[in-house]
Protein backbone atom coordinates (compact mmCIF):
# COMPACT_ATOMS: atom_id res chain seq x y z
CA UNK A 1 0.00 0.00 0.00
CA UNK A 2 1.67 3.20 -1.21
CA UNK A 3 1.51 6.23 1.06
CA UNK A 4 2.64 9.73 0.08
CA UNK A 5 2.95 13.06 1.84
CA UNK A 6 0.38 15.37 0.27
CA UNK A 7 1.36 19.04 0.42
CA UNK A 8 -2.30 20.00 0.05
CA UNK A 9 -3.38 18.23 3.26
CA UNK A 10 0.03 18.37 4.96
CA UNK A 11 -0.13 14.70 5.93
CA UNK A 12 0.84 11.26 4.65
CA UNK A 13 -2.09 9.57 2.91
CA UNK A 14 -2.76 6.29 1.16
CA UNK A 15 -2.49 6.80 -2.56
CA UNK A 16 -5.50 5.77 -4.63
CA UNK A 17 -5.95 7.01 -8.21
CA UNK A 18 -9.27 8.17 -9.60
CA UNK A 19 -9.42 5.56 -12.33
CA UNK A 20 -8.60 2.07 -11.08
CA UNK A 21 -4.92 1.33 -11.67
CA UNK A 22 -4.35 4.22 -14.10
CA UNK A 23 -2.39 7.20 -12.79
CA UNK A 24 -2.29 10.66 -14.38
CA UNK A 25 0.94 12.33 -13.27
CA UNK A 26 2.11 15.82 -14.23
CA UNK A 27 5.60 17.07 -13.45
CA UNK A 28 6.75 20.66 -13.73
CA UNK A 29 9.46 20.68 -16.37
CA UNK A 30 12.32 23.10 -17.03
CA UNK A 31 12.35 26.67 -18.23
CA UNK A 32 14.84 26.17 -21.05
CA UNK A 33 16.88 29.38 -20.91
CA UNK A 34 20.09 27.94 -19.42
CA UNK A 35 21.93 24.72 -18.63
CA UNK A 36 20.22 22.08 -16.53
CA UNK A 37 22.18 21.65 -13.29
CA UNK A 38 22.34 18.79 -10.83
CA UNK A 39 20.01 20.64 -8.45
CA UNK A 40 17.32 20.27 -11.11
CA UNK A 41 18.31 16.63 -11.62
CA UNK A 42 17.69 15.84 -7.93
CA UNK A 43 14.05 16.78 -8.45
CA UNK A 44 13.66 14.85 -11.71
CA UNK A 45 15.34 11.77 -10.22
CA UNK A 46 12.76 12.06 -7.42
CA UNK A 47 9.95 12.15 -9.98
CA UNK A 48 11.48 9.16 -11.75
CA UNK A 49 11.63 7.20 -8.48
CA UNK A 50 7.97 7.99 -7.79
CA UNK A 51 7.00 6.78 -11.24
CA UNK A 52 9.02 3.57 -10.81
CA UNK A 53 7.46 2.92 -7.38
CA UNK A 54 3.98 3.41 -8.83
CA UNK A 55 4.76 0.94 -11.62
CA UNK A 56 6.23 -1.57 -9.16
CA UNK A 57 2.87 -1.42 -7.36
CA UNK A 58 1.06 -2.36 -10.56
CA UNK A 59 -0.12 1.11 -11.58
CA UNK A 60 -0.18 2.22 -15.20
CA UNK A 61 1.39 5.68 -15.21
CA UNK A 62 0.80 8.36 -17.82
CA UNK A 63 3.41 11.03 -17.13
CA UNK A 64 3.22 14.46 -18.73
CA UNK A 65 5.95 17.08 -18.44
CA UNK A 66 5.97 20.64 -19.74
CA UNK A 67 8.81 22.53 -21.37
CA UNK A 68 8.51 26.24 -20.55
CA UNK A 69 9.79 28.07 -23.61
CA UNK A 70 7.83 31.32 -23.18
CA UNK A 71 6.22 33.45 -20.48
CA UNK A 72 8.41 32.73 -17.44
CA UNK A 73 9.60 36.12 -16.23
CA UNK A 74 12.65 36.91 -14.13
CA UNK A 75 10.32 37.84 -11.27
CA UNK A 76 7.50 35.67 -9.98
CA UNK A 77 5.56 38.90 -9.51
CA UNK A 78 4.97 39.22 -13.28
CA UNK A 79 7.72 41.84 -13.44
CA UNK A 80 11.06 41.80 -15.21
CA UNK A 81 12.02 40.30 -18.55
CA UNK A 82 11.02 37.04 -20.17
CA UNK A 83 13.82 34.64 -19.16
CA UNK A 84 14.23 33.18 -22.64
CA UNK A 85 14.22 36.50 -24.48
CA UNK A 86 16.69 38.02 -22.03
CA UNK A 87 19.06 35.05 -22.36
CA UNK A 88 18.73 34.96 -26.16
CA UNK A 89 19.87 38.60 -26.35
CA UNK A 90 22.84 37.84 -24.11
CA UNK A 91 23.79 34.87 -26.30
CA UNK A 92 23.08 36.77 -29.54
CA UNK A 93 20.84 33.99 -30.80
CA UNK A 94 17.12 33.49 -31.46
CA UNK A 95 14.74 32.38 -28.71
CA UNK A 96 13.80 29.37 -30.83
CA UNK A 97 17.40 28.21 -31.21
CA UNK A 98 18.09 28.88 -27.53
CA UNK A 99 15.08 26.87 -26.32
CA UNK A 100 15.94 23.94 -28.61
CA UNK A 101 19.57 23.87 -27.45
CA UNK A 102 18.71 23.91 -23.75
CA UNK A 103 15.82 21.45 -24.18
CA UNK A 104 18.23 19.02 -25.83
CA UNK A 105 20.73 19.59 -23.03
CA UNK A 106 18.06 18.93 -20.42
CA UNK A 107 17.08 15.63 -22.06
CA UNK A 108 20.72 14.61 -22.43
CA UNK A 109 21.25 15.30 -18.72
CA UNK A 110 18.21 13.29 -17.62
CA UNK A 111 19.25 10.40 -19.88
CA UNK A 112 22.70 10.40 -18.26
CA UNK A 113 21.22 9.70 -14.81
CA UNK A 114 18.84 7.04 -16.18
CA UNK A 115 15.61 9.00 -15.86
CA UNK A 116 12.86 7.45 -17.96
CA UNK A 117 11.37 10.02 -20.32
CA UNK A 118 7.76 11.13 -19.75
CA UNK A 119 5.04 9.72 -21.98
CA UNK A 120 4.33 13.24 -23.21
CA UNK A 121 6.70 16.22 -23.32
CA UNK A 122 4.58 19.30 -24.00
CA UNK A 123 6.10 22.61 -25.08
CA UNK A 124 4.26 25.77 -24.07
CA UNK A 125 4.66 27.30 -27.53
CA UNK A 126 2.94 24.27 -29.09
CA UNK A 127 -0.14 24.76 -26.89
CA UNK A 128 -1.02 28.44 -27.24
CA UNK A 129 -4.58 27.68 -28.41
CA UNK A 130 -5.23 25.48 -25.35
CA UNK A 131 -4.04 28.30 -23.09
CA UNK A 132 -6.22 30.88 -24.86
CA UNK A 133 -9.28 28.61 -24.52
CA UNK A 134 -8.66 28.19 -20.79
CA UNK A 135 -8.38 31.97 -20.32
CA UNK A 136 -11.65 32.40 -22.24
CA UNK A 137 -13.35 29.97 -19.83
CA UNK A 138 -12.06 31.99 -16.89
CA UNK A 139 -13.27 35.22 -18.48
CA UNK A 140 -16.78 33.82 -19.05
CA UNK A 141 -16.96 32.76 -15.40
CA UNK A 142 -15.89 36.20 -14.18
CA UNK A 143 -12.40 35.29 -12.95
CA UNK A 144 -10.40 37.22 -15.57
CA UNK A 145 -10.18 40.94 -16.28
CA UNK A 146 -8.19 43.10 -18.67
CA UNK A 147 -5.88 46.07 -18.11
CA UNK A 148 -3.76 47.95 -20.64
CA UNK A 149 -0.85 45.62 -19.91
CA UNK A 150 -2.33 42.16 -19.42
CA UNK A 151 -5.26 39.87 -18.68
CA UNK A 152 -5.23 38.99 -14.98
CA UNK A 153 -6.78 36.36 -12.73
CA UNK A 154 -8.87 37.95 -9.96
CA UNK A 155 -7.70 36.13 -6.82
CA UNK A 156 -10.38 37.77 -4.65
CA UNK A 157 -13.06 35.90 -6.61
CA UNK A 158 -11.78 32.57 -5.26
CA UNK A 159 -12.55 32.00 -1.58
CA UNK A 160 -9.84 29.40 -0.96
CA UNK A 161 -7.05 31.00 -2.97
CA UNK A 162 -3.68 30.05 -1.46
CA UNK A 163 -4.91 26.85 0.23
CA UNK A 164 -1.82 24.90 -0.88
CA UNK A 165 0.42 27.02 1.34
CA UNK A 166 -1.65 26.47 4.47
CA UNK A 167 -1.51 30.20 5.17
CA UNK A 168 -3.43 33.28 4.17
CA UNK A 169 -2.66 34.38 0.64
CA UNK A 170 -1.35 37.77 1.75
CA UNK A 171 1.07 36.14 4.20
CA UNK A 172 2.52 33.50 1.93
CA UNK A 173 2.12 34.28 -1.75
CA UNK A 174 3.40 37.85 -1.68
CA UNK A 175 6.21 36.76 0.63
CA UNK A 176 7.35 34.24 -1.98
CA UNK A 177 7.61 36.87 -4.70
CA UNK A 178 10.41 39.22 -5.55
CA UNK A 179 8.28 42.32 -5.48
CA UNK A 180 4.66 43.50 -5.66
CA UNK A 181 3.25 44.33 -9.10
CA UNK A 182 3.44 47.86 -10.46
CA UNK A 183 0.42 47.71 -12.83
CA UNK A 184 -1.80 50.42 -11.35
CA UNK A 185 -4.90 48.94 -13.00
CA UNK A 186 -4.65 45.67 -11.10
CA UNK A 187 -7.53 45.05 -8.74
CA UNK A 188 -5.49 43.15 -6.14
CA UNK A 189 -1.71 43.10 -5.55
CA UNK A 190 -1.47 39.30 -5.83
CA UNK A 191 -3.54 38.92 -9.01
CA UNK A 192 -1.41 37.17 -11.62
CA UNK A 193 -1.13 37.52 -15.38
CA UNK A 194 -2.83 35.04 -17.69
CA UNK A 195 -1.85 36.87 -20.90
CA UNK A 196 0.67 39.67 -21.47
CA UNK A 197 0.22 42.23 -24.22
CA UNK A 198 3.09 43.25 -26.48
CA UNK A 199 3.05 46.83 -25.21
CA UNK A 200 5.33 48.85 -22.92
CA UNK A 201 8.23 46.72 -21.71
CA UNK A 202 7.10 43.87 -23.98
CA UNK A 203 6.54 45.90 -27.15
CA UNK A 204 9.55 44.19 -28.81
CA UNK A 205 8.76 40.71 -27.49
CA UNK A 206 9.61 38.25 -30.29
CA UNK A 207 7.32 35.38 -29.25
CA UNK A 208 3.78 36.67 -29.75
CA UNK A 209 0.41 35.39 -30.92
CA UNK A 210 -3.02 36.89 -31.72
CA UNK A 211 -5.71 36.46 -29.07
CA UNK A 212 -9.26 37.69 -28.37
CA UNK A 213 -7.77 40.40 -26.09
CA UNK A 214 -4.89 41.49 -28.31
CA UNK A 215 -1.48 40.36 -29.51
CA UNK A 216 0.72 38.94 -26.80
CA UNK A 217 1.96 35.82 -25.04
CA UNK A 218 0.81 33.64 -22.13
CA UNK A 219 1.85 33.90 -18.51
CA UNK A 220 3.92 31.15 -16.87
CA UNK A 221 1.15 29.65 -14.73
CA UNK A 222 -1.54 29.17 -17.37
CA UNK A 223 0.57 26.84 -19.50
CA UNK A 224 0.78 24.08 -16.87
CA UNK A 225 -2.95 24.11 -16.20
CA UNK A 226 -3.82 24.08 -19.91
CA UNK A 227 -1.41 21.32 -20.90
CA UNK A 228 -1.92 19.05 -17.91
CA UNK A 229 -5.71 19.10 -18.33
CA UNK A 230 -5.38 18.65 -22.10
CA UNK A 231 -3.63 15.31 -21.62
CA UNK A 232 -4.81 14.12 -18.20
CA UNK A 233 -8.31 15.57 -17.74
CA UNK A 234 -9.68 18.12 -15.29
CA UNK A 235 -8.39 16.30 -12.19
CA UNK A 236 -4.86 14.89 -11.97
CA UNK A 237 -3.83 12.11 -9.63
CA UNK A 238 -0.38 13.55 -8.86
CA UNK A 239 1.32 16.89 -9.56
CA UNK A 240 4.98 17.29 -8.61
CA UNK A 241 7.45 20.14 -8.44
CA UNK A 242 10.23 21.73 -6.42
CA UNK A 243 9.56 23.22 -3.01
CA UNK A 244 9.80 26.71 -4.56
CA UNK A 245 6.77 25.94 -6.74
CA UNK A 246 4.30 25.79 -3.83
CA UNK A 247 3.89 29.57 -4.04
CA UNK A 248 3.14 31.19 -6.28
CA UNK A 249 3.25 28.78 -9.27
CA UNK A 250 1.28 25.81 -7.95
CA UNK A 251 -0.96 28.07 -5.90
CA UNK A 252 -1.90 29.89 -9.10
CA UNK A 253 -2.29 26.68 -11.08
CA UNK A 254 -4.84 25.44 -8.55
CA UNK A 255 -6.69 28.76 -8.58
CA UNK A 256 -7.13 29.06 -12.34
CA UNK A 257 -7.80 25.34 -12.92
CA UNK A 258 -10.44 24.93 -10.21
CA UNK A 259 -12.07 28.25 -11.12
CA UNK A 260 -12.44 26.98 -14.70
CA UNK A 261 -13.67 23.44 -13.95
CA UNK A 262 -15.26 23.57 -10.45
CA UNK A 263 -13.33 20.35 -9.76
CA UNK A 264 -10.25 19.55 -7.65
CA UNK A 265 -7.19 20.15 -9.83
CA UNK A 266 -4.81 17.55 -8.36
CA UNK A 267 -5.50 15.05 -5.62
CA UNK A 268 -1.86 14.70 -4.53
CA UNK A 269 0.87 17.34 -4.54
CA UNK A 270 4.45 16.08 -4.16
CA UNK A 271 7.23 18.62 -3.60
CA UNK A 272 10.96 17.96 -3.55
CA UNK A 273 13.46 19.78 -1.33
CA UNK A 274 16.47 21.54 -2.82
CA UNK A 275 19.99 20.40 -3.46
CA UNK A 276 22.15 22.83 -1.52
CA UNK A 277 25.80 23.90 -1.68
CA UNK A 278 27.36 25.38 1.42
CA UNK A 279 23.95 25.97 2.94
CA UNK A 280 22.45 27.70 -0.11
CA UNK A 281 20.08 26.47 -2.82
CA UNK A 282 21.93 25.48 -5.98
CA UNK A 283 20.68 27.95 -8.56
CA UNK A 284 21.61 29.76 -11.72
CA UNK A 285 21.12 33.17 -10.12
CA UNK A 286 23.63 32.36 -7.35
CA UNK A 287 26.07 30.91 -9.91
CA UNK A 288 26.88 28.03 -7.54
CA UNK A 289 25.67 25.24 -9.78
CA UNK A 290 27.25 22.24 -11.47
CA UNK A 291 26.04 20.43 -14.57
CA UNK A 292 26.29 16.76 -15.41
CA UNK A 293 29.18 17.74 -17.71
CA UNK A 294 31.03 19.10 -14.67
CA UNK A 295 30.44 15.79 -12.90
CA UNK A 296 31.86 13.82 -15.83
CA UNK A 297 34.84 16.16 -16.29
CA UNK A 298 35.89 15.36 -12.73
CA UNK A 299 35.89 11.66 -13.61
CA UNK A 300 32.57 10.67 -12.01
CA UNK A 301 29.93 8.42 -13.50
CA UNK A 302 26.61 10.35 -13.75
CA UNK A 303 24.95 7.38 -12.04
CA UNK A 304 27.10 8.13 -8.97
CA UNK A 305 25.02 11.32 -8.65
CA UNK A 306 21.84 9.26 -8.93
CA UNK A 307 23.19 7.02 -6.16
CA UNK A 308 23.87 10.11 -4.03
CA UNK A 309 20.26 11.24 -4.48
CA UNK A 310 19.08 7.78 -3.38
CA UNK A 311 20.78 8.32 -0.01
CA UNK A 312 18.54 11.28 0.88
CA UNK A 313 14.76 11.45 1.34
CA UNK A 314 12.98 13.63 -1.21
CA UNK A 315 11.49 15.81 1.55
CA UNK A 316 14.94 16.52 3.01
CA UNK A 317 17.47 18.95 1.52
CA UNK A 318 20.59 17.27 0.15
CA UNK A 319 23.92 19.01 0.74
CA UNK A 320 26.19 18.45 -2.25
CA UNK A 321 29.95 18.14 -1.91
CA UNK A 322 32.48 16.51 -4.21
CA UNK A 323 33.46 14.35 -1.23
CA UNK A 324 29.93 13.01 -0.91
CA UNK A 325 29.84 12.30 -4.64
CA UNK A 326 33.14 10.45 -4.35
CA UNK A 327 31.68 8.31 -1.56
CA UNK A 328 28.67 7.51 -3.75
CA UNK A 329 30.93 6.62 -6.68
CA UNK A 330 32.92 4.27 -4.42
CA UNK A 331 29.74 2.63 -3.13
CA UNK A 332 28.42 2.17 -6.68
CA UNK A 333 31.75 0.75 -7.88
CA UNK A 334 31.77 -1.63 -4.94
CA UNK A 335 28.24 -2.79 -5.69
CA UNK A 336 29.07 -3.35 -9.34
CA UNK A 337 32.22 -5.29 -8.42
CA UNK A 338 30.31 -7.56 -6.05
CA UNK A 339 27.51 -8.44 -8.44
CA UNK A 340 29.95 -9.04 -11.31
CA UNK A 341 31.05 -12.09 -9.32
CA UNK A 342 27.51 -13.45 -9.20
CA UNK A 343 28.14 -15.56 -12.30
CA UNK A 344 24.54 -16.49 -12.89
CA UNK A 345 23.75 -15.58 -16.45
CA UNK A 346 21.01 -18.22 -16.41
CA UNK A 347 19.09 -16.15 -13.86
CA UNK A 348 19.31 -13.07 -16.06
CA UNK A 349 18.19 -15.04 -19.09
CA UNK A 350 15.10 -16.46 -17.40
CA UNK A 351 11.62 -15.26 -18.23
CA UNK A 352 10.15 -12.47 -16.11
CA UNK A 353 7.88 -14.96 -14.33
CA UNK A 354 10.70 -17.41 -13.60
CA UNK A 355 12.90 -14.60 -12.35
CA UNK A 356 10.22 -13.40 -9.95
CA UNK A 357 9.94 -16.91 -8.51
CA UNK A 358 13.61 -16.66 -7.51
CA UNK A 359 13.13 -13.42 -5.57
CA UNK A 360 13.96 -13.58 -1.89
CA UNK A 361 10.63 -12.51 -0.45
CA UNK A 362 11.85 -11.40 2.99
CA UNK A 363 14.20 -8.76 1.62
CA UNK A 364 12.00 -7.70 -1.28
CA UNK A 365 8.96 -7.25 0.96
CA UNK A 366 11.00 -5.09 3.35
CA UNK A 367 12.33 -3.14 0.37
CA UNK A 368 8.83 -2.48 -0.97
CA UNK A 369 7.56 -1.56 2.50
CA UNK A 370 10.29 1.10 2.64
CA UNK A 371 9.62 2.63 -0.79
CA UNK A 372 5.87 2.55 -0.21
CA UNK A 373 6.28 4.55 3.00
CA UNK A 374 6.42 7.99 1.41
CA UNK A 375 9.27 6.95 -0.90
CA UNK A 376 11.65 5.80 1.83
CA UNK A 377 14.42 5.24 -0.71
CA UNK A 378 17.39 5.64 1.72
CA UNK A 379 15.97 2.84 3.91
CA UNK A 380 15.31 0.72 0.80
CA UNK A 381 18.93 1.23 -0.29
CA UNK A 382 20.13 0.01 3.11
CA UNK A 383 17.91 -3.08 2.79
CA UNK A 384 19.40 -3.77 -0.63
CA UNK A 385 22.91 -3.69 0.85
CA UNK A 386 21.79 -5.95 3.68
CA UNK A 387 20.60 -8.44 1.07
CA UNK A 388 23.81 -8.11 -0.99
CA UNK A 389 25.97 -8.92 2.06
CA UNK A 390 23.75 -11.78 3.27
CA UNK A 391 24.43 -15.49 2.93
CA UNK A 392 21.55 -16.04 0.53
CA UNK A 393 22.12 -18.16 -2.55
CA UNK A 394 23.24 -16.25 -5.63
CA UNK A 395 20.14 -17.09 -7.63
CA UNK A 396 17.96 -15.40 -5.03
CA UNK A 397 20.30 -12.43 -4.72
CA UNK A 398 20.52 -11.95 -8.47
CA UNK A 399 16.78 -12.07 -9.06
CA UNK A 400 16.09 -9.83 -6.06
CA UNK A 401 18.58 -7.11 -6.95
CA UNK A 402 17.29 -6.95 -10.51
CA UNK A 403 13.77 -6.41 -9.19
CA UNK A 404 14.96 -3.79 -6.70
CA UNK A 405 16.86 -1.99 -9.44
CA UNK A 406 13.66 -1.48 -11.42
CA UNK A 407 13.05 1.21 -8.79
CA UNK A 408 16.60 2.31 -7.95
CA UNK A 409 17.49 2.73 -11.62
CA UNK A 410 21.24 2.09 -11.28
CA UNK A 411 21.51 -0.05 -14.42
CA UNK A 412 22.76 -3.07 -12.50
CA UNK A 413 21.72 -5.58 -15.16
CA UNK A 414 24.69 -4.36 -17.20
CA UNK A 415 27.04 -5.62 -14.46
CA UNK A 416 25.37 -8.66 -12.91
CA UNK A 417 27.34 -11.83 -13.67
CA UNK A 418 29.63 -10.03 -16.10
CA UNK A 419 33.30 -10.10 -14.94
CA UNK A 420 35.19 -6.96 -15.87
CA UNK A 421 37.94 -7.14 -18.47
CA UNK A 422 40.63 -4.77 -17.20
CA UNK A 423 43.35 -3.30 -19.45
CA UNK A 424 46.41 -5.52 -19.86
CA UNK A 425 48.67 -2.78 -18.45
CA UNK A 426 46.65 -2.66 -15.22
CA UNK A 427 46.56 -6.46 -14.86
CA UNK A 428 50.33 -6.61 -15.37
CA UNK A 429 50.93 -3.95 -12.69
CA UNK A 430 48.64 -5.78 -10.24
CA UNK A 431 50.49 -9.04 -10.89
CA UNK A 432 53.86 -7.34 -10.28
CA UNK A 433 52.53 -5.79 -7.08
CA UNK A 434 51.24 -9.14 -5.83
CA UNK A 435 54.73 -10.63 -6.35
CA UNK A 436 56.31 -7.67 -4.52
CA UNK A 437 53.94 -8.14 -1.57
CA UNK A 438 54.66 -11.85 -1.32
CA UNK A 439 58.41 -11.22 -1.40
CA UNK A 440 58.11 -8.57 1.32
CA UNK A 441 59.08 -5.64 -0.91
CA UNK A 442 56.34 -3.33 0.42
CA UNK A 443 58.02 -0.17 -0.85
CA UNK A 444 57.75 -1.41 -4.42
CA UNK A 445 54.19 -2.62 -3.74
CA UNK A 446 53.19 0.91 -2.62
CA UNK A 447 54.80 2.45 -5.70
CA UNK A 448 52.90 0.04 -7.95
CA UNK A 449 49.64 0.83 -6.11
CA UNK A 450 50.15 4.54 -6.85
CA UNK A 451 50.85 3.76 -10.50
CA UNK A 452 47.66 1.70 -10.72
CA UNK A 453 45.72 4.54 -9.10
CA UNK A 454 47.11 7.00 -11.67
CA UNK A 455 45.37 4.86 -14.32
CA UNK A 456 42.03 5.32 -12.47
CA UNK A 457 42.00 1.86 -10.93
CA UNK A 458 42.47 0.64 -7.38
CA UNK A 459 43.72 -2.64 -5.98
CA UNK A 460 42.21 -4.31 -2.93
CA UNK A 461 44.07 -6.97 -0.95
CA UNK A 462 41.95 -9.94 0.11
CA UNK A 463 42.59 -13.41 1.54
CA UNK A 464 42.14 -14.74 -2.00
CA UNK A 465 44.63 -12.33 -3.54
CA UNK A 466 44.44 -8.89 -5.13
CA UNK A 467 41.26 -7.54 -6.67
CA UNK A 468 41.06 -4.70 -9.16
CA UNK A 469 38.30 -2.12 -9.05
CA UNK A 470 37.60 1.15 -10.78
CA UNK A 471 38.78 4.23 -8.94
CA UNK A 472 37.32 7.72 -8.76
Amino acid sequence: MLKLFNTLTRKIEEFKPLNGKKVGMYICGPTVYDYTHIGHLKKYIGDDLLRRVLEANGFEVKMVMNITDVGHLTSDADEGDDKLEKRAKEKNTSVWELSKFFTDYFLKSTDAVNIERPNIIARATDHINEQIKLIERLEKKGFAYKTDQAVYFNTKKLLDYGKLTGQKAEEKVIGARDEVITDSQKKNPIDFALWFFTVGRFKNHIMKWPSPWGEGFPGWHIECSAMSMEYLGDTLDIHTGGEDHVAPHHTNEIAQSEAATDKPFSRFWVHHRFLIVNGEKMSKSKKNFYTIDDVEKKGFDPLAFRYLVLTSHYRDPLNFTWKSLEASQNALNNLRMIIREWSLLDVIARSEEARKQSITEDYYVKFMDAVNDDLGIPRALAIMWEMVKSNLDMAGKSATILEMDKILGLGLEDYLGKPQDFPEEVKKLVSEREKARKSGDFKKADELRKKIKSLDYEVEDTSKGSKIKEGV
